[in-house]
């Protein structure tokens, strides 16, 4: 496929612009971008429109994680509204250069929790991303909370986490996993503050599910592509 052909704009959802190239991706055994991880986020807050959820863009994520300046990461973060939020979904990747877009070779999921004031790393091989989803936590963890009160979140890392049979699947992990903890969320009267998801995502995020993942996200492109 010729470049110019890779990047034609074959569909606008929300505040994601899908490229021809990403149809390629969900079609094949590849890493998912940061493009399909942003348009799937956008789908689940569409489907689980509820103010008390945020799903952070791959973007976003990484510039809270790798943000140099304080002050600047305040006046980006405050607009998210974290105080408001109940439960907030970050991606992470592990890549730490800010120069190099899209770049990194592996993607987790760090999810906060209010009631439990508890940030949570699921991470689909090994927790390759540790240190990333550290990096990330105590980037935002004072910003959960008004000015009034002090951080006391803490950091689980779930050693539960359905790990990953290749090498490019981590992408869908975290779309999957992060459809589990939504649905979780809503669907939950009480909720157990130990337990938390860990047992949906244990039974839901399985490797038959995290395959069809690829084709789901590629119908519902295509699907959205015909309305248009």
């Amino acid at each position: 496929m010729g470049k110019s052909a890779a990047d034609e704009k074959i569909l606008s959802y929300n505040d994601v612009v899908l490229r021809r190239s990403d149809l390629e991706i969900l079609s094949g055994p590849y890493y998912l971008n940061d493009r399909i991880i942003e348009f799937y986020f956008s789908f689940l807050s569409s489907t689980h429109a509820s103010q008390d959820i945020l799903l952070v863009p791959p973007s976003i994520a990484f510039w809270m994680t790798n943000c140099p300046d304080v002050g600047g990461l305040k006046d980006f973060v405050e607009p998210l509204k974290l105080p408001d939020k109940k439960l907030v979904i970050f991606p992470v990747n592990d890549n730490d250069d800010v120069s190099v877009a899209e770049g990194g070779s592996h993607w987790s999921l760090l999810a906060y929790y209010r009631s439990a004031d508890v940030f949570v790393h699921h991470d689909s091989s090994r927790q390759m991303n540790k240190s990333n989803a550290m990096r990330l936590f105590k980037s935002v963890a004072g910003f959960m909370g008004d000015s009034s009160s002090a951080c006391n979140a803490k950091y689980l890392e779930c050693i539960d986490t359905p790990q990953q049979v290749n090498g490019y699947d981590c992408g869908l992990y975290v779309t999957a996993t992060a459809r589990t903890i939504c649905c979780w969320h809503e669907s939950s009267q009480n909720k157990d503050v130990t337990d938390l998801w860990f047992s949906a995502v244990k039974e839901q995020v399985t490797p038959s599910v995290v395959s069809e993942m690829r084709k789901e996200i590629l119908g519902l492109i295509k699907d959205l592509m015909a309305k248009e």
